[in-house]
This record gives C-alpha cells, sequence and structure tokens, in this order.
C-alpha cells in the first residue's frame, strides 16, 4: 500500500457490504486456540498485519497453526504447554498483540524479550505490568514504561482481585490471560464496563469464568478445550463506511454479518443522538450478537458525549470526529486521555488535521471541543495511524478540495481491503 494516498470528493456511498473479522476476537481467537486442547478451526480470521503478529508469534512459541485458505485457520493447541525457552519476540504495530501476550506468558513463567516497531516502543506498558507484578511476575520494561519488555520465566503466579485504576479492556484481559495459569480465582472489578470479547472467548473455550455487573471471576489451571467457529465482521471497521454512508451527499449502506457486542457499539448510541438515522438487525446471538447495519444519509446535530460511553466507542473516535466535523453546533468530549496513547496520540493527530482542513475546535488534554463547518482540502498527516488514516479518507466525502494523507500504509494492520472497499462504494482515493 502507498504511503501517501489522496482522496478525492466523489459524494457517494451507496451499495451492500460484508466486512473482514473483528481484529479483537481475532487475536483472541488465535491467543486460545493456540492455547487449547485439540485442534481449532476458525472461520473469517482478520488476515490483517496485527493478528498476522500475532499468528507469527505462536507459531515461534511452537504452535502448530496452517491458514488453510485465505481467511480460514488451523490450529493444533499445545493445551497449556509451551516449552521453555528464551523467546525473542515481533509484535509489529500491534498493541493488544503485546500487551494480552505480556499477561499470557508472564502467567506461563516463559522467559521472553518482546518488542515492535518504532510507534509500538512508545506506547506505554506500566498499566499492564503493574498488576502482573503484584500476582508475582519478573517483568522489566524500557525507561521503565515502554517495550521492549523483558519476561523472566520460571516463577509460579498467584491470583488477584484486582480494580483497574482506569477503564481498559487489555489490562483487564491480560490478567484474566495470567490467571489462567493460577491456582484459585483471579477477579477483575470495572467501575465502568470495557470489552468482554475475552470472557466471551474464555467461555467458548470452556474456561471456568462467571461475570456479573462489572466483576469477572477466572479459576485458573482448568484448561481449554478446541472449537470451530466464524469470527464476526469488525464493527470498527464497519464505523468508517457507514459515517462516510451519513455524512455523503447520497448515501445508503448495509453492512452485513457484523459484531453488535453492545460493549463495542457505543458510536451507534452517539450517531443516533446526533439525529442519524440507522436500523439494526440481529440475526444471532451465539457467543457474540452479529446482524446487519442500515445507514442513511442525513444531518447531524452536535451532542456532548456521555463519558460513560467512551470505553465502548473508544476506537471509533478518530472516525466520530469526522461525523462532529459535519454536524451542526458543537460537539464536546472530555475524559477521554486514554485516545493519547493509541497508535498515535489521536487527539493530537486529529485536532491537527482537521484544522488543517478548515475546521475550528480547542483542543484539551482528554478530550475536543469541535465546531461543525465545512472541509476544504489540503494535506494532513496520519502520522502512522492506521484509524486517523481511514478518518481522513472518509472526510473527503465533504471537502471542497482533495485531500492529501501522508503515512498511511498502517490501514492493512486492520482492514487491507480498505481502499478497494472504499473505492467500490463510490469514493475516489488513489
Amino acid at each position: 500500500m502507498n504511503n501517501e494516498l489522496i482522496a478525492t470528493n466523489n459524494g457517494n456511498i451507496i451499495g451492500e457490504v460484508v466486512i473482514p473479522g473483528d481484529k479483537s476476537i481475532s487475536h483472541r481467537a488465535v491467543i486460545l486456540g493456540s492455547l487449547a486442547r485439540g485442534k481449532s478451526k476458525i472461520d473469517n480470521c482478520l488476515m490483517g498485519d496485527d493478528v498476522l503478529a500475532t499468528i507469527r508469534v505462536f507459531k515461534n512459541l511452537g504452535i502448530d497453526i496452517k491458514i488453510s485458505s485465505e481467511n480460514t485457520l488451523m490450529i493444533n493447541g499445545c493445551d497449556m504447554s509451551v516449552a521453555q525457552n528464551e523467546y525473542s519476540l515481533d509484535l509489529g504495530n500491534s498493541g493488544t498483540s503485546i500487551r494480552l501476550i505480556i499477561g499470557l506468558l508472564a502467567g506461563m513463567g516463559i522467559a521472553a524479550r518482546l518488542t515492535g516497531d518504532e510507534s509500538l516502543q512508545k506506547r506505554p506498558m506500566r498499566r499492564v505490568t503493574d498488576p502482573l507484578k503484584k500476582m508475582g511476575a519478573r517483568i522489566e520494561l524500557t525507561n521503565n514504561e515502554y517495550p521492549p519488555v523483558v519476561i523472566s520465566g520460571t516463577y509460579t503466579l498467584k491470583p488477584i482481585d484486582f480494580k483497574p485504576p482506569m477503564a481498559s479492556a487489555q489490562v483487564k484481559s491480560a490478567v484474566l490471560l495470567a490467571g489462567l495459569n493460577c491456582t484459585g480465582k483471579t477477579v477483575v472489578r470495572e467501575k465502568i464496563q470495557t470489552r468482554d470479547h475475552t470472557e466471551r472467548m474464555l467461555s467458548l473455550f470452556g474456561g471456568d469464568i462467571q461475570t456479573e455487573e462489572g466483576i469477572v471471576c477466572l479459576t485458573g489451571n482448568t484448561g481449554l478445550k478446541a472449537v470451530d467457529f466464524s469470527v464476526p465482521g469488525d464493527f470498527s471497521s464497519a464505523a468508517f463506511l457507514m459515517v462516510g454512508a451519513i455524512i455523503a451527499n447520497q448515501g445508503d449502506l448495509l453492512v452485513k454479518n457484523v459484531g453488535l457486542n453492545p460493549t463495542r457499539t457505543g458510536l451507534l448510541r452517539l450517531l443516533r443522538e446526533m439525529g442519524a438515522r440507522i436500523e439494526i438487525n440481529i440475526t444471532s446471538d451465539d457467543f457474540e450478537p452479529v446482524g446487519d447495519i442500515r445507514v442513511y444519509q442525513g444531518g447531524l446535530t452536535g451532542i456532548t458525549v456521555d463519558p460513560s460511553l467512551i470505553p465502548s466507542a473508544i476506537d471509533e473516535f478518530p472516525i466520530f470526529f469526522i461525523a462532529a466535523a459535519c454536524a451542526t453546533g458543537v460537539t464536546i468530549l472530555r475524559g477521554a486521555q486514554e485516545l493519547r496513547y493509541k497508535e498515535s496520540d489521536r487527539l493530537e493527530v486529529m485536532a491537527n488535521g482537521l484544522r488543517e482542513l478548515g475546521i475550528k475546535l480547542k483542543q484539551h488534554d482528554d478530550g475536543m471541543e469541535i465546531e461543525g463547518g465545512a472541509f476544504t482540502g489540503g494535506s494532513v498527516d496520519a502520522k502512522g495511524d492506521h484509524r486517523c488514516a481511514m478518518s481522513f479518507i472518509i472526510a473527503s466525502l465533504r471537502a471542497s478540495k482533495s485531500i492529501k494523507i501522508m503515512n498511511t500504509k498502517q490501514i492493512s494492520t486492520s482492514f487491507p481491503s480498505f481502499l478497494k472497499l472504499v473505492n467500490s462504494l463510490g469514493l475516489t482515493v488513489r
């Protein structure tokens, strides 16, 4: 993929699409399938760069993983037993991979050095390693905060009763994965519920896990069993196309077979509060609710974001900012400082880009106030952040001139078919 793209207003998003598999669920399918007893078949697994990094790690740990077709994995699990060695593991750009795998390897007492690309080496890890150290893990961070991460092996962890100081599904998941190898009950108590894919997937793979009213309780050393299942489409990827259809001159989009986990779909509530016309049809509700979403072109009105919705929309805020810039009035977001610690400082990257495109805003330490307006053309820098890059491409639907987006090659980490798909729906991106 080119590292610089030019998007030109073509005004339309019309059609029907099927979105690639959910990145968060694909990561967890690879991890738990690798740990399970027996052979798992995972259909519609996302084959983006981030998930491929997770697959590569488990192959390096000795797990038999085969890509049997374009998006199907066959995993012969290790039954919670990985050979003791000193592993050197490269996680590329994937923050999810490194944070979850730190928890897993710490729980298994595996010695390893985990690193990644330049962007990943700037992402904070203490939020994950601090509770793991309370469980007994021996972990060293670079400058006491960042990757490379060194885990010393051959120790036994004890379970923990943990209240995360911030809402983070990755921290919760790392603690639960470490708890798989603890004797006793590992408990996580959340003030605000974060995405619950790990809990659902652990249950699907036969883990002894209970959840109720913000409390997750996992009994360790009970093993996991192999399963066959299909990964639903990624709601976070669908979000770009949904907002595109809403702000386009002509928009009517049906997104089929997309995951509708309520801990992930805060954006739907935000867009509806802004006045968007969205129809939902649940088609199945096995281990994850799945269905079809239809969105229509229409006007939006600025809102003040309810802080309780931030965890369930955290990955969608870059594209939400584009919607806010197209709305009438002012949209206010506060309490979202977590956006500064993603693949980029998303508040900074999006604020700079929006200003370059003619939008008036105030940036705060923990959010933004965006005054709706009209996009001019211009040049913006996505800073290697896939979600910011895709958001600025969608902005071209309302821009008076072309938008040049720099540092876009990371789009392949989560949505490899994005450019082909948006061009087929009516955008012009080259």
